[in-house]
Order: C-alpha cells, then sequence, then structure tokens
C-alpha cells in the first residue's frame, strides 16, 4: 500500500488529489475492517464450540495471545491522531504511511497465528471456526 502511495507522489502535483483520494480510501477500508473484527464473537463462546482437545489447548492460548488488542498500538494510533493536525502534508502522508505498514505488519502477525491455530484443527472444528468468525451481513459497510 506504501508503495502506491510512493508511486502516486513520484507522478507530480497532478497526483495530490488521487494520492489523497487512496489514503482516504485505506483509512475507511481500514475502519470498515475494525467494525467487522468488533463483532467477532466472544472468545469463550468460539472456545466451547470447537471442543478442543488437550493437545489444541496450548495452540488455543498461542492464537488468544497473537490476537489480543496491542496496548502499545492503541497508544501509537492516538499520538499519530494528535500530531497529524499540525504536520504539513508531506510528513501527514508519511505519518498515515508508517501508521499503515504498522498496521499492515500487525495484521500478518495475527493472520499467521490465525493459520497456525486453524492448521490444529480437526475438519469439523474448521467448520465451526469458520461459521463463528466469519463477518456478519453489514458489519463491512455492506447491506
Amino acid at each position: 500500500m506504501g508503495l502506491v502511495i510512493f508511486r502516486c507522489s513520484a507522478l507530480g502535483a497532478r497526483s495530490m488529489t488521487l494520492r489523497t483520494t487512496v489514503v482516504a480510501a485505506l483509512v475507511l477500508l481500514a475502519s470498515f475492517s475494525g467494525q467487522a473484527f468488533a463483532q467477532a464473537p466472544d472468545p469463550s463462546t468460539l472456545h466451547d464450540a470447537l471442543h478442543l482437545t488437550p493437545v489444541q489447548e496450548a495452540a488455543w492460548r498461542r492464537y488468544q495471545l497473537a490476537i489480543a488488542p496491542d496496548p502499545t498500538a492503541a497508544a501509537r494510533r492516538k499520538a499519530a491522531q494528535a500530531m497529524i493536525a499540525n504536520l504539513a502534508t508531506p510528513r501527514r502522508i508519511d505519518l498515515i504511511d508508517a501508521e499503515m505498514d504498522a498496521d499492515v505488519a500487525a495484521m500478518h502477525q495475527q493472520g499467521e497465528a490465525v493459520k497456525a491455530f486453524y492448521a490444529t484443527l480437526t475438519p469439523t472444528q474448521q467448520r465451526v471456526f469458520d461459521t463463528q468468525t466469519s463477518p456478519r451481513p453489514g458489519a463491512m459497510g455492506g447491506n
């Protein structure tokens, strides 16, 4: 995503509107994604529905630790939000780009944790996991 913004800036002043539009679209998409994750099932409900074996319990604990909200990320976002109004546009774009990179890295780390846990599940448990964790209709801004 950062490459798209960088390449747009190389096109010249005319691309400023395109760059702003791209950044706004990415921020909007991130906010919709956050809403979908906010509606995730209660972990204890998912845990109970999976009927994990004792061997799978360790994988469950690792999964839960990996997907837990990171308080440092929340503090970083709050600090960036406070700074952004006082920055010149190029610095603002750099800050947004850095925030997006950090968010994407965290998303990849969480995604790997989900895949590692998912691999420990039986096919029946995988279907339960898929059903319990799929976004609900309208959760990502749709109807």
